[in-house]
Parts: structure tokens; sequence; C-alpha cells
């Protein structure tokens, strides 16, 4: 059995484990034509996102960090007049003439290109919204990416979606094709680890720290750390790419008192 002190649990997943996160516009299936629908955050009470997880309508989102080249297939909607202007979840004005997206989980300022599958038309758009919230849809396209695609008339289509790469934090434009190229290949936003251990002498975390590392190709790492006047070894086993992830791992692991920290 891991030598754990489950008294310090609740404090550190309290410190630093916050799951509350920006509150994103909801959507639901229109009448013909199937345009999305949502409601926008009053600017009074808008709060600025992060990659924590959310809820809308009762279930719980997990974004995550993505590579290039990464795809997905599902299908697209889009919105358009009713929310120009309005407040998106990371904050910008909604510009329905832009080359922008909402998406339940990739980080935002992910690029991504957007293949309608019906008639093989393409557009590049940039994320900057959360949606949209219908199980059947994927992605929420500005008007001017829907007519790129020829899918106005319709609102819905079946899309192909690659990720190209990622701008930079504040950057409202596409980046060129050669700047994405030399861009990150992943879009590291947070680290997720899962603590396995805390121990008063080091020699005890470095024996689980040896025990333990690259158990599932994952590695351990010690932090040194105080609590209440009191040195603590820490052992965190990691790293993952989203929260969901390490829950994932937790229920199918043997650390039973294992919990979620952020790095």
């Amino acid at each position: 059995m891991i030598k754990l002190f489950p008294f310090l649990a609740l404090v550190i997943l309290m410190a630093g484990c916050s799951t509350r996160g920006v509150s994103p516009r909801s959507a639901y299936e229109a009448p013909a034509p199937a345009v999305a629908t949502r409601t926008t955050p009053a600017a009074s009470t808008y709060k600025h996102p992060t990659m924590r997880p959310y809820t809308v309508n009762g279930r719980r989102y997990f974004p995550t960090v993505v590579q290039k080249g990464d795809t997905f297939d599902g299908r697209a909607s889009w919105y358009g007049p009713d929310f120009h202007g309005k407040l998106t979840s990371n904050g910008e004005r909604y510009d329905m003439y832009s080359a922008t997206a909402a998406h339940k989980t990739l980080p935002m300022n992910t690029i991504v290109r957007v293949t309608n599958k019906r008639n093989g038309q393409q557009t590049v758009v940039r994320i900057n919204d959360r949606g949209p919230f219908v199980a059947s849809r994927i992605i929420d396209l500005s008007k001017k990416a829907a007519t790129d695609l020829d899918m106005v008339g319709a609102g819905t289509t079946d899309v192909h979606l690659e990720v190209l790469g990622f701008a930079g934090k504040g950057e409202r434009v596409i980046p060129t094709e050669a700047a994405l190229r030399a861009g990150p290949a992943e879009q590291i936003v947070t680290a997720f680890y899962i603590q396995i251990g805390a121990f008063r002498r080091f020699e005890g975390a470095s024996i689980t720290q040896q025990k333990y590392n690259g158990f599932e190709g994952y590695k351990t790492i010690i932090k040194d750390t105080e609590y209440n006047n009191e040195r603590l070894f820490r052992v965190w086993l990691g790293k993952f790419k989203s929260e969901a992830e390490a829950h994932d791992f937790i229920a199918s692991s043997p650390f039973e008192h294992a919990f979620i920290v952020r790095k």
C-alpha cells in the first residue's frame, strides 16, 4: 500500500485543482434552416476562459491538448446575425464575417481546416468560442466559414476537421501556413498529474518514484513542498494531456487515494 496523507487531499485539491471555468453559451437544434442558437454571458459577469472543465446542460466537458495533424469527423452548424458583436467564450466579440468557430474542447486559438464532406469545399478557422452543445455536432462555424463551405442554406453539414496549428495568445488573425509549420506541434496549456504519495522523509518518496516511474508509460517526479511548517515530499505521476485522461487513469489504476493536480 502506498503511504499517503489523506488529510492533505482536500487542501491540495482545493488549492490546485479547481474545476470552475467560464460558463459557455449553449446551443440547441433549431428549426430549418438548422442554425445553432445560444445564450450570451452578460459582460458584467463574464470571466475569462481557461482550459478547466465546465458543465453545460448537466454534461461535463474537458478541454484537452491536441497536436498538429489530429483529425475529427462530425457535423457542423453555423451561427450568424443574432450573435454578431456579442461576447464569445474567450472574451472576443463575435464577428460573423471573420473565419472563426466554436468547439467544445479544442484549445482557444487552435487553427482548423474544415472540409465539407458533401461538396469538398474547404475553409480555415480559428477557435475562439465554446459549443455547439448538441450531441450530433462537433463545430459551430461563423457565417463567413459557412459561406465558404456553401452550407448556409442547409444549416448543417458533415465535415472533416484537421488541426493545422495554433495562433499566439491574443492573436486574432490566422497565421500563414509557414508560420503554422514553424509553430509548436501541440498546444500545451497546462499539465495534469496525479499525486500517488506524500512523505515526510525523502527516502520514502524516492522509493515510490523509482517503483512507479514508467508505469503505464507515465513518469514520476518528486515535489519538495512545505505544509503546516513541515517539509513534505510529494510524488506525482504524469503528465496527462487533460483532466479527463487523468480521471480515466485513476479509475483503472491501483492508486486508490490518488487525486489530480495541475502544473
